[in-house]
């Protein structure tokens, strides 16, 4: 997608939410971009824009401002559709979710070629009306993470494991926060026993929020 509008004068950068760069390597390395990708060890993203969730996405124009806040970057909440005796997802939740990600790639793709014209840029007043708000525990919690941060890198484990403990707390609906401080699989994710009971118990809350953008499902 990049390369059909990179001489629009439009730049994707993607950023990884990982505390150990060499967990993130691979994954970098196996997908090649031709846009710039870094790699963020202390979640300053998620800090700055309330980020709570991979992937998402904020557009923002040449003026430095967000025509679009913080949203899910083309992914549903199929999460819960899982098939864990087939070890994937059924074939109509794929559907669902390849749509969604064609949907919102062709949207980006408008933007980057019609600007300010384009349908899926949002007024300053829409943009304002789609800003989560970002309350004192939530701002805290990331205080105590990149605080647990530097203890784990300095040794003190159990000093960290006790503030990320905090963290979860103070910010239950971070992602982002619950993958970096919770077990990890062989290789390298949070896709464990903890993360899955995380997953089921939300009820009515979604995993990933939908996106409001027209042709979305």
């Amino acid at each position: 997608m990049f390369e059909s509008v990179a001489a629009e004068d439009f730049m994707i950068i993607s950023v990884a939410m990982d505390a150990d760069i060499e967990a993130a390597r691979p994954w970098v390395t196996e997908a090649a971009p031709s846009y710039v990708t870094l790699i963020d060890q202390h979640h300053l993203l998620s800090s700055l824009y309330n980020m709570v969730n991979v992937p998402q996405a904020v557009w923002i124009d040449e003026q430095g401002q967000m025509v679009r806040p913080v949203e899910s970057g083309g992914s549903i909440d199929i999460l819960r559709e899982f098939d864990f005796e087939a070890g994937g997802f059924k074939p109509e939740a794929q559907a669902r979710a390849g749509a969604a990600k064609a949907a919102y790639t062709e949207a980006v793709k408008d933007w980057a070629m019609h600007g300010a014209n384009s349908k899926f840029v949002f007024t300053p007043e829409q943009a304002r009306a789609h800003v989560s708000a970002t309350s004192d525990d939530v701002m805290l919690a990331h205080a105590k993470f990149q605080l647990g941060q530097y203890l784990a890198a300095a040794g003190r484990t159990e000093e960290a494991e006790a503030l990320f403990a905090e963290c979860r707390v103070l910010h239950p609906d971070s992602w982002n926060i619950f993958r970096q401080t919770t077990e990890k699989t062989e290789i390298g994710i949070a896709a464990g026993e903890d993360f899955w009971n995380k997953v089921m118990a939300l009820g009515d809350k979604q995993y990933y929020a939908s996106v409001d953008m027209e042709g979305m499902p």
